[in-house]
């Protein structure tokens, strides 16, 4: 989808209030529809650093590339919102790409790719007070635990603060949680089911309150079983994109049946899928989703 780049670089530079006016007067939608399903499209990687696609260290790093691919699969029909830090997110606002969408503020993104501090990821996005006072939706947060590294502890404290202060507006705490660990210095997530069950476990009891909190979990082996390791409503991610989109898709299919799956949360793996037809892979994923919860 062709935008006016050129348009937004102007209110960038010459009426930043725009920001908070269009955000007051965008039109609104409630959480879930009648579908019961949820759809949306991540966009906060450049935020920490995560610029990979594929084989290409810095694919995501055109930044009016990016939009326009935003653009083009909030307009699909089925998509219903957006998952983003702050500076991406107001782009959208200014280009008119927010209306009638669920809107997700991405908050700790300060675990940078390759970085020795990487567990120790602090809030450097958006907080609950800015999510509420814009009129979005909800927070997300990622929360990676390696039992060796401190700096997970204190991102967990600072998580369940966050659950806390969104729960108290009302606003959804979207947590994505892994067991990690470090091989050769590099951070690795564990993928297995038995990681996996441990990390929704914990994750499941961070704040003071879970009744705003929902998950945002990886397709791993045995699915049922990792799913039933909560009774918090939980969206399926994607992957770094780049590749062939057939495996992804089976695997959503089947996992989206789980009776606490709601629907998903995708960036990389359609926003730039290997032979470049966004909106063809969006659609694609929409009609995966059922169309009544059961």
């Amino acid at each position: 989808m062709a935008i006016d780049i050129g348009a937004l670089l102007e209110t960038r530079a010459r009426h930043p209030e725009r920001i908070a006016e269009l955000a007051g007067a965008r039109k609104k939608r409630p959480l879930l529809g009648a579908s019961g399903r949820l759809f949306i499209i991540a966009a906060d990687h450049p935020a920490r650093g995560a610029l990979r696609i594929g084989s290409d260290p810095l694919g995501m790093g055109n930044r009016f590339d990016l939009l326009e691919r935003l653009c083009t699969a909030l307009a699909r029909p089925g998509v219903d919102g957006v998952m983003a830090t702050a500076d991406v997110l107001e782009d959208l606002l200014l280009l008119g790409a927010l209306e009638e969408k669920v809107v997700i503020g991405s908050m700790n993104r300060g675990g940078l790719v390759g970085a020795s501090f990487e567990l120790d990821d602090r809030f450097t996005g958006y907080d609950a007070e800015t999510i509420a006072r814009m009129g979005f939706d909800g927070g997300k947060m990622l929360v990676r635990i390696d039992r060796t590294d401190p700096g997970s502890v204190r991102t967990l404290e600072a998580c369940a603060r966050a659950v806390d202060a969104l729960a108290a507006r009302q606003r959804m705490a979207m947590v994505e949680p892994f067991m990690s660990h470090r091989v050769d210095g590099k951070l690795k997530n564990d993928l297995s089911t038995e990681a996996m069950i441990h990390a929704i476990a914990i994750s499941s009891g961070l704040g003071s309150s879970s009744a705003y909190t929902w998950l945002k979990v990886p397709v791993v082996d045995d699915m049922e079983r990792v799913m039933a390791s909560s009774t918090l409503p939980a969206l399926l991610l994607g992957g770094e994109g780049g590749g062939a989109l057939d495996a992804a898709f089976e695997r959503w299919h089947k996992a989206l049946r789980l009776p606490t799956v709601r629907g998903l949360v995708v960036g990389r793996t359609l926003l730039y899928p290997s032979n470049g037809d966004v909106s063809a892979a969006v659609d694609t994923a929409a009609g995966l989703l059922p169309k009544e919860t059961t």
